[in-house]
């Protein structure tokens, strides 16, 4: 897939995948109740960090990952915050407009 190009005033951005791949990936390792991120299914290409890839446009993302949770809590709730806080971070720290974060939950651990 190709890198990603927002145009501006001044220029044109370029970002690739592998960057936004990385701030999802540490973004969601810092949301409450996730023991880490996991490889799922293979399907699509997985790019640097394990579990997670990012598919469409720079202007309408689509994030995709597979994180591992902590067992007890509740899944829906621990889903939604990794999907708000990953669209929060990637939008804040790229310019890029994100459409979608599906987050699968892969599995649960007791930590």
């Amino acid at each position: 897939m190709p890198d990603l190009t927002v145009d501006t005033p001044r220029g044109a951005i370029t970002i690739a995948r592998d960057v936004v791949a990385d701030i999802v990936a540490e973004t969601a390792a810092r949301c409450y109740g996730v023991v880490g991120l996991t490889a799922g299914s293979r399907v699509g290409k997985l790019l640097r960090r394990e579990g997670v890839t990012v598919g469409g446009e720079a202007s309408a993302l689509r994030i995709g990952l597979h994180v591992v949770v902590e067992y007890g809590l509740n899944l829906a709730e621990v889903a939604a915050t990794i999907r708000s806080q990953i669209t929060y971070d990637v939008e804040r720290l790229t310019g890029l407009t994100v459409e979608s974060v599906e987050v699968v939950v892969q599995d649960v651990r007791v930590t």
